[in-house]
C-alpha cells in the first residue's frame, strides 16, 4: 500500500465556544495559507465547547479534505487539545494558531520562511520583538511584560515572550517533548519552550501582528492563579526534582 504524501505544514487550532466565528475563521486561515502557496492541512479541535462550535467545524470539514475536526468531550485546556491534534497531524512542520485570530494567519507564511532561512527548529512569536505591531489593551500588555520578567528570573530563557499563541515547530521537536509535558492549560507554552531550550533546539523569536477582537480575551483572575502555580511547578520539575532531565535524557 502506498504511503500518504508528506505534507509541508499542519496548522493546529484549539477552539472553545467559538460557534459564532469558527467557520469564518477557518476559511480565513485557508485563504492565507493558499495565498502563501503552502501545502497544508488544518486540524481544528473543539475543546469541550458548550455551544455549536463542533457543528460549525464539521460544516467546513465536509466541504474540503484539507480540514480535519476533532471534538474533546470536556474542556481539558489548550495544551491537551494541541496534543490531541498533533496525533492526527502529518506535516513536516507544525504550527499553533489561536482560533480567535487575534493573530492574523497570514503571518504563518512568514514564519515558514524564517524557519527555512535561519535553519531554526522553533519559530516563536514575541509581542516584545521590536518589529511587532500590537493593537491590544494596555492591561494585557502590562500582564504580559510582568510574566516575561518572572520567566526570565526563574528560567533564564533567552526569549522575550513565551505566551504568544503563534508558533511553528519542526515535527521532531514536538514528537520528543510532548510525551513528557504535564501542563494542560496556560503555562503550556512556557513548559514547551523551556524544554526546547533545554534540548538545545534552535529557537528564533519572530515579530507578531496582533489585532485584538476581545478587550481582555477570556483570561480570568483564577486563570492567572493557575498559570502562576503551573509556572512554579515547571520550575520545580526542572531545577529541583530534575524530572525533565530524567525523562528526556541527554541534551543532544
Amino acid at each position: 500500500m502506498r504511503e500518504k504524501r508528506a505534507l509541508k505544514l499542519s496548522v493546529l487550532v484549539p477552539a472553545y465556544n467559538e460557534a459564532g466565528n469558527i467557520y469564518r475563521n477557518i476559511r480565513e486561515i485557508e485563504r492565507a495559507l493558499k495565498t502563501g502557496g503552502l501545502d497544508y492541512e488544518l486540524i481544528v479541535v473543539d475543546d469541550g465547547s458548550g455551544d455549536d462550535t463542533y457543528r460549525e467545524i464539521r460544516r467546513r470539514v465536509k466541504e474540503t479534505p484539507r480540514v480535519k475536526g476533532l471534538r474533546l468531550n470536556c474542556n481539558v485546556g489548550k495544551g491537551q487539545a494541541l496534543r490531541a491534534a498533533f496525533k492526527l497531524s502529518r506535516g513536516e512542520l507544525v504550527a499553533f494558531l489561536d482560533a480567535d485570530l487575534d493573530l492574523p494567519p497570514d503571518q504563518l507564511v512568514d514564519y515558514v520562511k524564517i524557519m527555512e532561512r535561519e535553519d531554526a527548529e522553533v519559530v516563536s512569536g514575541a509581542k516584545m520583538h521590536p518589529e511587532s505591531k500590537l493593537e491590544y489593551p494596555l492591561g494585557r500588555s502590562i500582564v504580559s511584560r510582568c510574566y516575561s520578567l518572572i520567566v526570565l528570573m526563574f528560567f533564564s530563557l533567552p526569549l522575550r515572550d513565551t505566551q504568544t499563541g503563534l508558533k511553528l515547530f519542526r515535527r521532531r521537536v514536538l514528537a520528543r517533548i510532548f510525551p513528557v509535558m504535564m501542563v494542560k492549560r496556560y503555562a503550556f507554552d512556557l513548559e514547551l519552550l523551556v524544554l526546547a531550550h533545554y534540548l538545545r533546539y534552535r529557537i528564533i523569536e519572530a515579530p507578531v501582528r496582533i489585532v485584538s477582537r476581545r478587550p481582555m480575551g477570556r483570561i480570568k483572575l483564577h486563570d492567572y492563579y493557575v498559570t502562576g502555580n503551573d509556572t512554579l511547578a515547571v520550575f520545580y520539575r526542572l531545577r529541583i526534582k530534575r524530572y525533565y532531565q530524567r525523562k528526556l535524557g541527554g541534551r543532544g
